[in-house]
């Protein structure tokens, strides 16, 4: 795509989502950390389930460490990988209680030291939290960038400097969102939705369908 299309292609996205946003339910940059960690090859629909009543009564580092490991997986235990999960967020807790005064570090070095931290999850916090124009490369943004043409790569981090060497600069903040949303809701993975898509004359994807 030229700039003038991949501009009209984020303009057009943001035309149907003029607000985009995470997915996840959470209260503040801690609970929005550990719900990013939960979502790893879960649903958001899933971790939102079992997050709620959760932070009702745990939305500090202190507070999950008061709850304590055993307590948090059974709170969790509808979520994929609870146990290893439940493991993470425990020891990510202590660590920022004891590097950075309980609070979620806005950089990415301090984020990705975090047990159960890589990189997409730092990119999520650093944009939803921080406002950071970071974009979290997940199965919807890596389907659409390379379906569409967008930023085509091999691999996710192939695929994050792509797209963030295209996309404007007035697209940064949003970016992650839109894409994400536009994957998980019309470029489906196994049926994409051509007919409902607003950049079908943009995409560059040979199974396109127009009806």
């Amino acid at each position: 795509m030229t700039p003038d299309q991949i501009d009209q292609f984020y303009a057009r996205l943001s035309a149907a989502h003029p607000s985009p946003k995470s997915e996840l339910d959470f209260v503040n940059p801690y609970t929005l950390l550990v719900a990013v960690v939960l979502s790893a090859q879960a649903t958001d629909v899933g971790v939102n389930k079992a997050t709620g009543p959760l932070f009702a009564r745990v939305a500090t580092p202190q507070a999950m460490l008061e709850l304590g490991e055993e307590s948090l997986r059974q709170a969790i235990r509808t979520i994929g990988l609870y146990q290893t999960k439940a493991r993470n967020v425990i020891a990510l807790s202590r660590l920022l209680i004891e590097r950075h005064r309980g609070e979620v570090p806005a950089d990415r070095d301090s984020l990705e030291a975090l047990p159960g931290v890589g990189r997409k999850t730092a990119n999520v916090v650093l944009n939803v939290a921080f406002g950071e124009p970071t974009i979290a490369v997940d199965t919807h943004c890596f389907r659409v960038a390379n379906r569409t043409g967008l930023a085509p790569g091999k691999t996710p981090l192939a695929v994050e400097q792509g797209l963030l060497a295209a996309t404007p600069a007035r697209w940064g903040r949003d970016a992650h969102h839109l894409l994400i949303l536009h994957g998980r809701y019309v470029c489906k993975a196994r049926k994409p939705d051509c007919p409902a898509c607003r950049v079908l004359d943009l995409c560059g994807f040979a199974g396109k369908t127009a009806g």
